[in-house]
């Protein structure tokens, strides 16, 4: 049976909640036991980011194909196979669910709902990275359709998770995510004004590797 259009919005607004839950709640835990060191938290964010990713993708992905991520909707909708009022629909509910996924990492945590980070990261290293870590994570889902469809989420966890270490800023490569993690004063924030050359870096770096996908499968005619 197809999933109803807010079958699929429901899952993609779960979907993102639970991830920025995990990202943001695993980032607090990591705080508070890393007792200082900053490789030891980072590894503590980066496991259950990873791990949470292929459990959403296994358990949603029938649902809303498990995008959780606009500039993922925008390739599909490139790709043709969204409308724009769909991937409108799919942006607001990923964007929302982000945002309800931090409050309640705040509330497990019993710290302020809402909160503005006051973590700093700019610069032109920063938005290569997150260019970078965006490309690769769309690269991967595309060329995974062609080769290995059955292996997406665990494709997805397993590069997100080599991400946060290869990239300087951590990969978040997910506007929602970026604009999520800017309401928490915690680990894994960004402060606000971080958030717009983010995204723009991230879009420039989905769209390339949407492309690339397309061009490495692309068939041919024989000679």
């Amino acid at each position: 049976m197809t999933p109803t259009l807010p079958q699929r919005l429901a899952a993609e607004t779960l979907g993102t909640a639970l991830l920025l839950a995990a990202v943001v709640g695993s980032g607090i835990m990591a705080a508070k036991l890393a007792g200082g060191s900053g490789a030891l938290a980072l590894l503590c964010n980066t496991l259950p980011t990873g791990a949470i990713l292929v459990v959403l993708i296994l358990a949603l992905g029938p649902v809303s194909g498990a995008h959780f991520n606009p500039v993922v909707t925008l390739a599909f909708l490139c790709r043709g196979e969204l409308s724009w009022r769909v991937a409108v629909l799919y942006a607001a509910c990923q964007l929302a669910g982000g945002i309800l996924g931090v409050l309640a990492a705040h509330a497990m945590f019993d710290l302020p709902l809402w909160q503005v980070s006051q973590t700093a990261r700019t610069g032109a290293g920063q938005w290569l990275a997150e260019a970078v870590a965006t490309f690769g994570l769309v690269l991967t889902i595309f060329c995974c359709l062609r080769s290995a469809r059955d292996a997406i989420p665990y494709a997805v966890g397993l590069y997100i998770t080599a991400a946060y270490w290869f990239t300087a800023s951590t990969s978040f490569a997910n506007p929602a995510v970026t604009i999520a993690r800017s309401l928490s004063d915690t680990f894994a924030g960004i402060a606000p004004g971080g958030v717009i050359a983010f995204i723009a870096a991230q879009i420039a770096g989905g769209l390339l590797g949407f492309f690339v996908a397309s061009a490495l499968y692309r068939s041919h005619a024989p000679d």
